[in-house]
């Protein structure tokens, strides 16, 4: 028995045969996007009223090397978010009418949300999906089929994300070996703290790195010491530009935290090296509030070699007098309650940011607008 599809192509009834079609769903007043599994064709049980289930899965086979169609797992999340599994999902299908059942027309059997998927790579792809009908009982296979279909995915592929996140490591290195050379000094410690990072970063968090990729890694890095010992420099707002396309806005707070390790690592900040990260934030898009309170807990106020009044109290040129001395007056009670903390050393930066705070506060009146003198 033969059924017509769509007037260009038959389906052999003998057989099982599945399709999938993309259609927009609402349940309880969401709306989403949706893969509807349909079967024709048939079903051989090994007896009549037989209880059936069939397992569904999605293999992304556009490029040479076939990828799993992933899921997203929200259950059970690590603190770094939902985590992900190859695709597959069971139905019950209750029980089959005969031990030889024939669909004659495309019957819906499952549903899959579009939103729960993770998929290789972004844009047009070609996916198979394979079903597999079994007894509910045994799990004896009865019957499996698959087909082929196109989908568009608009949205950054799991395969896509690994590769950005690797190249923004690499870049991540680039800036901390600008922000460490930037006082033309790149010292030993600062060349030992980002080849940590890097080591931990780069090759810890691949599943397929091996003695040959640590091997390139330390080639690489010997290179990149002395290409900066040398006195070159890097277009380091070019590669802001580029992370900012590739990292997450966290990811780039992770690459200034680096950065700023990697400027404290000889014990003192020097201008050239407290400029450059000023620019950084600036560059990778960060809030710059948050940005001063993580130089303000890396970066104590007795390792700048000069202190930029500004930039260390958040102060900026769009204040008035009044709404800068209310600031000031913020960041007083804020440093006034560590005065008595029982770590020496924030007791310390307490003492000198109240100090420097009330330097600041003399030099603003109501109306004016905010001015400082270095």
């Amino acid at each position: 028995m033969w059924l017509t599809q769509d007037r260009k192509s038959t389906i052999d009834v003998a057989d099982l045969n599945c399709r999938v079609q993309t259609s927009e769903r609402r349940e309880n007043e969401e709306t989403f996007d949706a893969f509807s599994v349909e079967l024709c064709g048939s079903i051989q049980a090994p007896r009549d009223r037989c209880r059936a289930s069939i397992t569904v899965s999605l293999t992304d086979v556009t490029d040479e090397s076939p990828s799993p169609v992933q899921a997203w797992i929200n259950q059970g999340a690590g603190p770094d978010g939902p985590r992900m599994s190859a695709f597959c999902r069971r139905v019950e299908l209750g029980r089959l009418p005969q031990r030889l059942t024939v669909l004659s027309e495309w019957t819906a059997v499952a549903r899959i949300r579009i939103d729960s998927l993770a998929f290789a790579r972004k844009g047009k792809r070609n996916l198979e999906l394979e079903a597999t009908i079994s007894s509910a009982d045994d799990g004896q296979v009865l019957s499996c089929t698959r087909c082929t279909f196109a989908h568009d995915n608009p949205a950054l592929g799991y395969m896509d994300l690994q590769e950005n996140a690797d190249r923004t490591k690499v870049l991540a290195v680039a800036l901390a070996f600008a922000v460490g050379a930037a006082d033309n000094e790149l010292c030993d410690c600062e060349i030992e703290l980002i080849e940590d990072w890097a080591r931990d970063n780069i090759l810890a968090n691949s599943e397929r790195a091996d003695e040959k990729d640590t091997r390139k890694l330390e080639k690489v890095l010997s290179r990149t010491v002395a290409f900066f010992r040398d006195g070159n420099k890097l277009d380091t707002s070019k590669i802001c530009m580029e992370i900012v396309e590739l990292a997450p806005v966290a990811q780039r707070y992770d690459i200034l935290d680096l950065c700023l390790y990697v400027a404290r690592a000889d014990g003192f900040v020097a201008a050239e090296e407290w400029a450059l990260l000023k620019d950084l934030a600036g560059w990778l898009e960060v809030d710059a509030e948050k940005f001063r309170l993580m130089m303000e807990k890396v970066l104590p106020i007795h390792m700048h070699e000069v202190k930029d009044v500004e930039t260390i109290l958040g102060l900026t040129s769009d204040m008035t007098g009044e709404k800068a001395r209310r600031h000031l007056n913020r960041e007083y009670s804020r440093w006034n309650a560590r005065i008595t903390n029982s770590d020496p050393g924030v007791q310390s930066q307490a003492d000198q940011m109240l100090r420097l705070i009330m330097e600041a506060r003399g030099q603003y009146t109501a109306e004016k607008a905010l001015t400082i003198d270095n």
